[in-house]
Order: C-alpha cells, then structure tokens, then sequence
C-alpha cells in the first residue's frame, strides 16, 4: 500500500503521478478506480532483467524520479535514470530489507563451487535481482539519493531522512459510513465479540499470542478474525491446526471494502513481537482501526506507543498473559473503551491522515528542488 499512499499524497501536493515498476510472475489486479497511470514491465532473472531495466528507463520520464524501496529493482534503476539525466531522484525506506536475511550479520560467503551454482544456474540464487547481496550494496547507496523518506523512527535512525507515517483515507475509513451491527450479522460474527487482525498473519506480528491469550480466557463467544490470511506461506493453516477453536478466517477483500469489515469487529489488536521487522514497520491496520474509531489493543513495539499514544491499550510484547489481561479490561468496560476509539480516530485525523501526509511530503518535495536549483545556478 504504501506506493499508491504516496501517490495520493503526492497528488495533493499537485503532482501528477505516473507508477511504474517489474512484474515477476502473476500481474498484480490494481483497481480501475485509480487516478493515476500504471505501467508494469516484466521482470526476468539476470541476465534477461538487463533488458527488463531498459525497457523500464524508456517508460521514466518524470521530473522528480521517486524510488520504493533500496532495491536494485527500484532505487538501482532510478539511479540509473538519475545519472542518465540529471533528474533528482528521493527514495522511500518502508523496511529494512536486510532484517530478512540476518540483519547487519548477514555475509554472503560461498565455496567456489556454491557461487558457481548461484551464478551460472538458471535458478542460482544471484540471477535473483534483489538477492540480500544486492539489498546489501543498494544500502551503501542510499546517500546517492538527493532525499530519503521513511515511515518510522527506527528507520529514521538508521538511515535518515524525513518520517513520512503512513496516511489514511480518512473519508473511506469513516464510522458513520457504516452500522456495526448490520455488518457483524453479514460477515457471520453476530454471536461473537470480535477481536479482529486485517492483515497477513506472520510469525512476528504475534497472532499466536492473541490466540493463546484467547485460550487462557477460555470464553466461548470470543474470537479472533483474520481477514485474508497469509500469501506468504501456509502459516495461517498452522495457527487453524493448533488453535482453530478460537479463529475465524474472512478471504481477502479490495481495500475499498476493508472499512465494513473494521465496522464489524469490536476491536482491533495488534500484537506485534519484539524484532527487528516489526521495529521497522508502521502497521497499516494499526490507523485502519484508530480511523474507524474502533479500540485499540496492541503491544510497545517500534512506533506503535507513539502512533496509538493513550488512546487504546498498550502491552508488553511476546505476553499472552498480558494480552489476556488488555482484552478482559477492554470488554469490561465498553463505553471506556468506545471513548478510546473516538480518540483515536480523532488522533488518525490530526496526525495520520493522507492531507497531514501530504504536509510534509510538500516540505521534502520544495527541499529536494530547491537543491536543484541550487546546484544548476552558474
């Protein structure tokens, strides 16, 4: 999502928005509602993603290039346009990618034999584009871009740049727009209370321990929702095996319907655990339950005490115990904990929205062009 709420505040700022980037396998299903151009060239393993990256440079033709991510599959490729060019080029750090492969421990450190087979076979691993040895160079580039953006403190520190948190559509994501009860009885949770993660499950996003917690409860009208399940891996059908009792599985859905389906939870959790991915991330469905003004459960991880701030119900991480603890307290008083909600969507709306995205973003784009002009006068 992040690429397209760029977009959206970038057309705020009054940019016109072209999206371009590499299809490797199935071409991703984008909405015809979008008002922006979408362009995709087929991606290919090296050597063929030569060609791929040629055909990708004939497609950039924008004032300010603006890469996702410091991939060889984006930020290389704007670098590539930036120094074809001139253009000014700024990159956007939503992860760290490395924190996938190790971290700052990562080495790639082969037999002879073993980098043969990764060079020279058709599936060897460095024919991959973005393989962590590449992830890790394009690290050591990132002060080529002439701005950095980010999305949380972690990532601030460890790269720079401006905090950009991730906006909401504050007119889509709107509670008066829905009735709770009608979508409850609709998706088949009106028997339930609905505790609800919008979101792929994955081990450090700590579903297991809101599960556990569940178990430790042992109240039958309890459950939690998982809208869409993991694309990922078959993860979601280990936490149906062990704790099937207490999970309900919606399928995916376009995210203009994720709203009504907020509207039918009666809270949302977010119990991330303590690792380096989550320390990077800015979870999505943490703004999409504060804009629905829904209460809030969620663990002290990464950035998410200052986003939530005292406006839901905050535990320590990796505690079923303590999660057991939040969801007892959130339930037993509902009037405290539909006050919470309305805070938050209030907080959504000052701090996370698309329009105080846009504010900023504006500031990064005057910065970047005011560098250019700079360095173009004699």
């Amino acid at each position: 999502m992040r690429p397209f709420l760029l977009a959206e505040a970038l057309k705020q700022c009054g940019c016109e928005v072209k999206i371009l980037g590499f299809s490797f396998g199935e071409t991703a299903v984008l909405s015809s509602s979008m008002e922006w151009a979408i362009a995709t060239i087929p991606g290919h393993p090296y050597p063929r993603f030569v060609r791929s990256v040629q055909q990708l440079l004939q497609q950039i033709d924008g004032d300010i290039l603006y890469a996702y991510k410091p991939k060889p599959t984006s930020f290389g490729v704007g670098l590539l346009q930036k120094l074809r060019t001139g253009r000014p080029l700024i990159l956007d750090i939503d992860d760290w990618e490395l924190s996938w492969h190790g971290g700052d421990a990562y080495r790639y450190r082969p037999t002879p034999k073993q980098w043969a087979r990764d060079l020279l076979k058709s599936n060897g691993a460095l024919r991959n584009p973005d393989h962590p040895l590449y992830l890790q160079g394009m690290e050591k580039l990132i002060s080529k871009a002439d701005a950095v953006t980010v999305h949380t403190q972690f990532l601030k520190q460890r790269f720079g740049g401006e905090c950009i948190p991730n906006g909401k559509d504050i007119s889509l994501f709107n509670p008066e727009g829905y009735n709770s009860k009608e979508l409850k009885v609709r998706y088949g949770l009106a028997d339930y209370r609905v505790l609800m993660f919008p979101g792929a499950p994955r081990p450090y996003k700590g579903v297991e321990d809101v599960l556990m917690a569940l178990e430790q409860l042992n109240q039958p009208d309890l459950r939690l929702v998982i809208v869409g399940g993991s694309p990922y891996d078959d993860y979601d059908q280990y936490l149906q095996q062990h704790w099937g009792r207490w999970l309900i599985k919606l399928p995916k859905i376009p995210h203009t319907q994720m709203p009504e389906v907020i509207a039918a939870a009666d809270a949302i959790v977010v119990p991330q655990r303590d690792t380096p991915a989550a320390q990077a991330q800015f979870p999505l469905k943490l703004t999409d339950g504060m804009a629905m003004a829904k209460p809030v459960l969620a663990t002290r991880v990464g950035d998410i005490p200052e986003i939530l701030g005292d406006t839901g119900y905050l535990v320590d991480p990796g505690s079923p115990q303590q999660l057991a603890v939040g969801i007892q307290t959130l339930f037993a008083d509902l009037a405290a904990a539909a006050e919470q909600g309305q805070r938050a969507r209030e907080k959504c709306v000052a701090q996370y929205s698309i329009e105080a995205m846009a504010k900023t973003l504006a500031d990064t784009l005057a910065s970047v062009l005011a560098k250019v002009a700079l360095s173009q006068t004699p």
